[in-house]
């Protein structure tokens, strides 16, 4: 790539010195020939070159990420910025109070021998043909059209074809001049919005700064010079031109010379056109002044003239091209690349209704594996950086926590206001039992109420559960079906019918638990008699330290119930703390076998409803709804999802520009190599 660029640089400049070479009469540049036009330092060979960034520039090449090399003219207002393009281009531009130029002019300037010149005006996908007496007129119709009538400013470019004799062959894009006060009709925000389009211009490292500088004004207070220093530090892509020197001679050698404001590419000095001279007179007494003036004729001729400016910018315009053009075929090449690489990406169109049920029942396998492999068998390698997907800790997380929960609410607190619970409903109980035998209507009503109090519990554990189950089951149902727009719609909708069901049965099963818990005092748990033993062989060490201690204390440490405040019960007789107790403990070993069981259970109910969803409830779910009335059937599966229908619209036509760009850059180069 390196030896292509000396390949490109060494034809792009050789051929702006050809004539010079091949006829010895011309052994130095005559760039301030008296009645001589501009002279283009371009032949031939270099205009299809310039035009072939045209044709980039027309293909909108930069929207795909590729910057072009430009040479962008900025300066404040009414620093006689379109005094300098008049001269180059030989022609009249718009003129008035504020803002003339409020669209990015486009200028192609192209020398041809014929006496005629013409002229175009090419913007929004137009052609308007026009000539030298009215194209500031036309630029005018042309402005309005883009920007609108008014003093407003746009960023929608126009171009402007200038083929005249002597004219250097060069591409500029001239932007609005600088301005910090709005006038009548202008937008509070004006400096803002011509800021931001002059940035976005002059930020490209391809671009070619011409900062165009008044010589009455202090370089270094330049809106436009602070600009172009903030993207262009080194300075080494900015070309500063100063005009209305012989208004404002004095200081100006030293200005240019001292360099304050860091211009790396050197200063041009210029005389502007004044009243009806005719561009022709206009150089003339530009190379008067210059040669004449005690001042002026200081400045080194290599630094003066409208025809230095025209064969600088020519050179610097080669230099740039041809720093650039093989970064440019580097570039579409790699974006080509790229983009087709992301069109075979995407899912082919489907375009039978034996495409859509292959492409169905494939996804539908990669779903109902994907589920497996995060639900049932615990694996994570498909989702390693999303730990919500890692379904089978998540769950096992959700069941400790609804468990601590069980285990730590009020009802599950054994040692709160102990007995007084058991008392009170042996009180009530006692008309319809035997003295000292404690009736089960006690047991039952204690039990109730312990169950009623956490009936809640389990019933919001189950809807988290199958709200979290929703989002996984959507989650993985995306990923596999984006690309079908249909195909993904017709399984949400199943997925969340189905969770809703679930969720429903679930919430039944778990009700039914609850209310056999409820209502039913049994178990064959060998666990609660151990327990049961374990408490009861305490009592009547609990009664003596209750009833009998002579230091009564306050607290007495009951194993497996825990350190408990007694003093509330030494108004109670013996028999009844007796039976109490006996009701307590009984409880307690039972509520364990109740606690557990339920877990248990939902657990056990959770886990088989997982498994009925992943292997056969999803996919009975998601046919049901696909082959409804409503749904349309599996002709749905057809259509494309807006999503893809635009991204692959956008690359086939990025892949067309890129590919148009590519055929215009290689034919350059085949070109320059030739030559």
């Amino acid at each position: 790539m390196a030896g292509g660029k000396r390949i490109i640089s060494k034809a792009i400049v050789e051929s702006s010195v050809t004539r010079r070479e091949t006829d010895p009469s011309e052994e130095q540049p005559q760039p301030l020939a008296i009645v001589a036009p501009i002279v283009s330092s371009y032949n031939e060979r270099i205009r299809p070159v310039l035009d072939a960034m045209e044709n980039l520039r027309r293909l909108n090449i930069s929207k795909e990420g590729i910057q072009l090399p430009s040479i962008v003219v900025v300066g404040d207002q009414s620093s006689g910025k379109s005094s300098v393009l008049e001269s180059l281009a030989g022609i009249n531009l718009p003129r008035g109070q504020g803002i003339c130029t409020r669209v990015p002019l486009v200028m192609r300037l192209q020398n041809h021998p014929f006496p005629t010149p013409e002229l175009m005006l090419e913007f929004n996908g137009k052609i308007v043909s026009t000539d030298e007496a009215n194209v500031s007129h036309a630029i005018n119709a042309a402005t309005e059209e883009l920007a609108g009538h008014g003093k407003g400013i746009s960023n929608n470019p126009l171009t402007l074809l200038v083929k005249k004799n002597g004219v250097p062959d060069l591409t500029m894009v001239d932007l609005p001049g600088i301005t910090r006060v709005p006038v009548h009709g202008q937008p509070e925000n004006i400096y803002d919005q011509i800021k931001d389009m002059i940035m976005e211009y002059i930020k490209p490292e391809e671009s070619i700064i011409l900062n165009v500088l008044s010589a009455s004004v202090d370089f270094t207070t330049c809106e436009s010079i602070r600009m172009s220093q903030s993207v262009d530090k080194t300075g080494l892509r900015t070309l500063a031109v100063v005009t209305k020197a012989d208004k404002s001679p004095e200081g100006l050698l030293e200005k240019v010379t001292a360099d304050d404001v860091n211009i790396g590419l050197g200063y041009v000095c210029v005389r502007n056109r004044i009243g009806d001279e005719s561009y022709e007179d206009a150089r003339v007494e530009e190379q008067m002044l210059f040669e004449s003036h005690p001042l002026l004729s200081k400045i080194d001729k290599s630094m003066v003239g409208v025809p230095v400016l025209a064969q600088k910018l020519v050179q610097i315009q080669a230099i740039s091209i041809s720093k650039t053009l093989p970064e440019i075929v580097k570039k579409i090449n790699e974006k080509l690349a790229n983009n087709l690489s992301e069109l075979e990406k995407l899912p082919t169109n489907l375009a039978s209704v034996a495409d859509a049920m292959t492409a169905f029942m494939h996804i539908i396998g990669l779903t109902k594996e994907s589920l497996r492999r995060i639900l049932l068998r615990g694996e994570f390698d498909e989702y390693m950086e999303d730990k919500n997907m890692h379904c089978t800790a998540r769950l096992v997380e959700m069941l400790d926590s609804f468990t601590n929960d069980l285990y730590t609410c009020a009802e599950s607190d054994a040692s709160k206001n102990f007995l007084m619970q058991e008392i009170k409903v042996l009180e009530e109980a006692k008309w319809i039992g035997l003295p000292n035998f404690m009736p089960r209507t006690a047991f039952l009503s204690i039990l109730q109420g312990k169950v009623n109090g956490i009936a809640n519990k389990p019933i919001g554990f189950v809807e988290n559960v199958w709200n979290y189950l929703e989002n996984v089951l959507i989650s993985v149902i995306t990923r596999h079906s984006e690309n079908y727009y249909q195909l993904l719609m017709s399984t949400r909708r199943a997925s969340e019918v189905l969770i809703s069901k679930k969720k429903i049965s679930s919430t039944k099963h778990v009700r039914e638990a609850i209310q056999m818990e409820m209502h039913t005092d049994y178990t064959c748990n060998p666990e609660f008699v151990k327990e049961y033993n374990k408490l009861i062989s305490q009592q009547d060490a609990f009664l003596n330290d209750v009833l009998n201690n002579e230091d009564n204390p306050s607290h007495v440490n009951l194993e497996g119930v825990g350190n408990i405040e007694v003093g509330h019960l030494r108004q109670y007789p013996s028999s009844v703390l007796a039976q109490a107790f006996d009701l307590k403990v009984r409880m307690i070993s039972y509520w364990k076998i109740v606690q557990r069981r339920l877990i248990d259970t939902i657990a056990l109910h959770l886990m088989l409803s997982i498994n009925n969803l992943v292997n056969e409830d999803l996919e009975k779910e998601i046919v049901q709804d696909l082959l409804s009335p409503s749904s349309g059937g599996l002709e749905r599966l057809l259509e494309e999802s807006p999503s893809i229908s635009g991204k692959r619209e956008k690359l086939q036509r990025s892949l067309k520009v890129l590919r148009e760009s590519k055929e215009t850059v290689a034919h350059i180069i085949d070109r320059i190599a030739t030559h």
